[in-house]
């Protein structure tokens, strides 16, 4: 009975608010696991219900911060937490937010239906059979940012140092930082060294997963400016099983290095299939029309700094490739495999 009680009490403060200092991605987790599946992810619109009220001292309220109380540093590129008094009261309204969840994902689901009715991605049909190329990402603003995710082998007890900002121009995106090979002290790790930028999977109505649709098209295009390292573009497609979890298609870009912008154009078919960076024995074929996301990732095993500076990235239609696929099916190995 005492450990019920003592849950029930701990529900209870959750439900209304207590606040844990430095600990607000903890109450967030707390909350999405308590309202389910339906707002995980999504701690800012739950934020957004919960108000401050005003001080003597003329602090700003946290509806003005940026999503999850967590506010850029435009100097020096880093985050930081907004820390609330436990002074402060916090009132929470779970209703209100709920019924907000709820109209944004009935809102989405509205423009999703109109769009499919229009055509693909709400354009007529003839516009799209007829386009020839397509920009896919492109970096203009801090906006265009959120749409990407950072990681480095720090997750894995390295020490490895990678961010993402936009350049000074605000006409490009930088990727930089320092590639550091040593392995951490676990006893258990055999291979360190990576850090790598990947765009984050589109979504829509009620969390379900988008997939880009790059069909009418067989070459990537990049505009790149790099530091003179041979780096990874990662292609992956439908990932809604676990054991795929880990397949892409890759293949190597070699950046020249110096101040000139170079236009990189990678055909479809030459990206080989691998599995957590092994390139398979049995090849597959780049399915493209269900692309889910595309990433950059260097793992040269030199340490010290790198960058690379990403325009855009799109896609195009060169009717000169007529390639389907680069790498031989061989039926003997399949065979192989298969037994």
């Amino acid at each position: 009975m005492i450990c019920i009680g003592s849950t029930m009490a701990l529900l209870y403060k959750l439900l209304n608010g207590i606040y844990f200092p430095k600990l607000c991605r903890k109450q967030d987790a707390a909350r999405s696991f308590l309202l389910g599946p339906l707002f995980a992810g999504h701690p800012s619109r739950l934020y957004s219900s919960i108000k401050k009220p005003e001080t003597d001292s003329g602090r700003s309220s946290p509806e003005g911060k940026t999503q999850g109380g967590l506010e850029k540093q435009a100097e020096n590129n880093e985050l930081s937490l907004e820390l609330i008094s436990p002074e402060e009261k916090i009132e929470v309204n779970f209703d209100k937010a709920i019924k907000d969840e709820i109209k944004y994902h009935f809102k989405l689901l509205k423009k999703e239906l109109i769009d499919h009715w229009k055509g693909p991605e709400g354009r007529p049909y003839h516009e799209v059979l007829l386009e020839n190329a397509r920009v896919m990402w492109q970096f203009r603003s801090n906006e265009d940012l959120d749409k990407w995710l950072v990681t480095s082998d720090k997750m894995i007890g390295g020490k490895s140092k990678a961010f993402l900002k936009m350049a000074n121009n605000n006409q490009s995106a930088l990727f930089y930082g320092i590639l550091n090979t040593e392995l951490p002290h676990d006893g258990e790790t055999k291979q360190s060294g990576y850090c790598a930028v990947t765009s984050k999977i589109p979504r829509g109505a009620f969390e379900r997963k988008k997939y880009y649709d790059w069909s009418n098209f067989n070459t990537l295009y990049l505009r790149v400016r790099g530091d003179g390292r041979p780096w990874m573009v990662n292609i992956k497609t439908d990932t809604d099983l676990i054991h795929k979890s880990h397949l892409l298609h890759s293949y190597f870009m070699f950046t020249r290095g110096g101040p000139y912008w170079q236009e990189v154009k990678i055909p479809f078919s030459k990206f080989f299939f691998s599995n957590k960076g092994r390139i398979q024995d049995r090849q597959h074929q780049l399915l493209t029309d269900q692309i889910s996301s595309i990433g950059f990732t260097l793992a040269d095993k030199v340490n010290g700094p790198f960058y690379l500076e990403i325009d855009f990235i799109g896609v195009f239609h060169d009717p000169a490739h007529t390639e389907e696929f680069a790498y031989e099916k061989n039926k003997r190995i399949s065979q192989i495999l298969d037994s």
